[in-house]
């Protein structure tokens, strides 16, 4: 199983990601491998949560937008609801749609680092 194989296993629409970028592979996994450093560069943390909302709106913003183009579906999905709670002032929703992706977006970034 390669790359592109393990992302759709996590629930990636590779296939979506792919048409969005003009079905160019190559190109596709150039995006996919710069994820990572995008979520080192955005951090969304409970910590940041609770203490500066409005910068982990920005940040999980940021990842979201990248997430959808990609088509990391589980990603953009939970990205999606922790903007909206962000925008909403309710920390407490958004620090516990946090903390149910993380298992999910560890491995996710794992398989990527494993195909750099």
């Amino acid at each position: 199983m390669g790359l592109l194989e393990e992302l759709e296993a996590e629930g990636a629409d590779i296939e979506g990601g792919l048409q969005r970028l003009g079905n160019k592979t190559d190109f596709y996994i150039r995006m996919l491998r710069r994820l990572p450093g995008l979520m080192e560069e955005k951090p969304v943390t409970v910590t940041l949560i609770q203490e500066e909302p409005a910068r982990a709106a920005e940040n999980a913003h940021a990842i979201k937008g990248t997430a959808g183009n990609l088509s990391i579906t589980p990603l953009y999905e939970s990205y999606s609801k922790i903007v909206a709670r962000l925008r909403e002032n309710d920390s407490s929703a958004a620090a516990s749609a946090l903390k149910e992706i993380l298992p999910v977006q560890g491995r996710i970034l794992s398989i990527i680092e494993k195909y750099r």
